[in-house]
């Protein structure tokens, strides 16, 4: 079972939108880049890919992130009562789309959309 105070238990991806302009070869070009000006001893662990989620269940979360749980209980509760189930630990990734800068703004106003692939029972 997930928890969200240990931290050292997370597994994440950062992922920032790119262009359908951006090939795997012009990636691979800016790689290249990368690494002629910084050298090859830095550990890059970046790579380009695509992410499709499916069938969503989705909630704007408007708080800190550590009442995220409660909403996600919320979420779940919502998918049994309509006859799906989650996905996420079955293949499917728990998602965050943060809306705001935490370095900036009040942990109550904090706004972080949350969304979890679901499949029909």
């Amino acid at each position: 079972m997930f928890d969200i105070t240990v931290k050292d238990n997370w597994f994440y991806t950062l992922m920032i939108m790119q262009p359908d302009i951006i090939t795997q070869a012009v990636f691979e070009e800016g790689l290249a880049e990368i690494r002629r000006k910084k050298g090859d001893s830095l550990p890059l662990k970046l790579r380009l890919a695509s992410f499709e989620e499916g069938l969503c269940v989705q909630v704007m979360h408007i708080g800190p992130y550590a009442t995220e749980p409660a909403t996600i209980e919320r979420m779940k509760a919502f998918m049994q009562e309509n006859g799906y189930r989650d996905r996420v630990g079955l293949g499917g990734k728990h998602h965050e789309i943060y809306m705001g800068d935490p370095r900036k703004a009040d942990p109550a106003k904090l706004k972080t959309v949350l969304r979890h692939p679901m499949e029909k029972v």
